[in-house]
């Protein structure tokens, strides 16, 4: 771990001491590996500008290294033609493929792709960089900071909080209470358009839930997508059945969040559930699918889901 002193010119140092000091103008960094204790080092010994390094830099430096080493002038002719909204796929794609490594249990596989989004943030913070803005350790010192700020009950005043619930209320007073100055015109604020839309939904109904706009038991939503289903049945245009689908999909994803269930979560293992069926399906079947008939498909798929639960 490297860990940063900051010391004027009559201060004099460990790597016991405070890790900060105020006004300082010069940086020392050390690294202390596992059986090595590094020295006291007077401030007289710092160079007078730049940065005294002790010990080899750290991966995660190492890492912006050759991010800014691949957007040089003489680097990668691909890296230095992003931008922050050429990369937006990028990062949607490296998320998606950390949860299904977790999905598969594959934990070789996590950690590589853990590294695949890492990757994102710090070419990111490093293209503003190299634009004279923030880079990579200012965004990592933001991060820290608001850490430190939305958990008090760690960092602050120590206080038991009993539930990770409690913790998650704590965190949004705070957050409500940081963005004090321009006070949200609705509770819905902050959800973003641009999320998956059951994710979005589940979102947004939590949010007017904590209002009192809610339900009072799960029957009573069961009841309203019931009624839904009706609707949809009766529904005469394609734009009616299109708004009462919509209805019929809204009123599930409440029934998911009364049940505790991430209701974007479910669809997608249920989705990879179907596949994995399916696949097994086209494999006991002796001919092509579309020739057999819908008893042999019921046959079919009751083996695959056999084979799966024996699996």
């Amino acid at each position: 771990m490297v860990r940063v002193l900051r010391a004027t010119a009559d201060t004099t140092f460990s790597p016991d001491a405070a890790p900060f000091f105020a006004d300082s103008d010069r940086t020392v960094a050390w690294l202390r590996p596992k059986g090595i204790t590094a020295t006291v080092i007077p401030a007289g010994e710092l160079p007078a500008t730049g940065t005294l390094v002790l010990g080899p830099a750290s991966a995660l430096e190492t890492l912006v290294e050759v991010i800014d080493r691949l957007l040089s002038p003489d680097g990668c002719p691909w890296d230095r033609a992003q931008t922050h909204e050429s990369l937006k796929p990028y990062l949607l794609e490296e998320a998606y493929e950390v949860m299904d490594a977790i999905d598969r249990k594959d934990d070789d596989g996590l950690r590589e792709e853990l590294g695949d989004v890492l990757l994102q943030p710090v070419l990111h913070a490093q293209i503003r960089a190299a634009a004279g803005g923030w880079d990579t350790e200012s965004v990592a010192r933001t991060l820290v900071e608001k850490l430190i700020r939305r958990h008090p009950h760690v960092f602050g005043t120590p206080e038991s909080l009993g539930s990770a619930e409690a913790v998650r209320t704590q965190w949004e007073a705070i957050k409500r209470a940081e963005k004090a100055d321009a006070p949200p015109s609705s509770v819905l604020d902050g959800v973003l358009a641009s999320l998956p839309a059951l994710m979005r939904a589940q979102k947004v109904s939590q949010r007017a839930a904590k209002t009192g706009f809610e339900w009072p038991d799960l029957d009573g939503v069961l009841d309203k997508l019931r009624e839904e289903i009706d609707e949809f049945r009766t529904a005469e245009t394609a734009d009616e059945r299109r708004d009462e689908l919509g209805d019929i999909l809204f009123t599930l994803v409440n029934v998911a969040r009364w049940q505790g269930i991430d209701a974007e979560d479910a669809l997608r293992q249920m989705v990879d559930r179907f596949e994995r069926r399916f696949r097994t399906m086209e494999a006991l079947a002796e001919r092509p699918l579309a020739e057999l008939s819908p008893a042999d498909w019921d046959r079919l798929w009751e083996s695959a889901k056999s084979r799966e639960r024996s699996a």
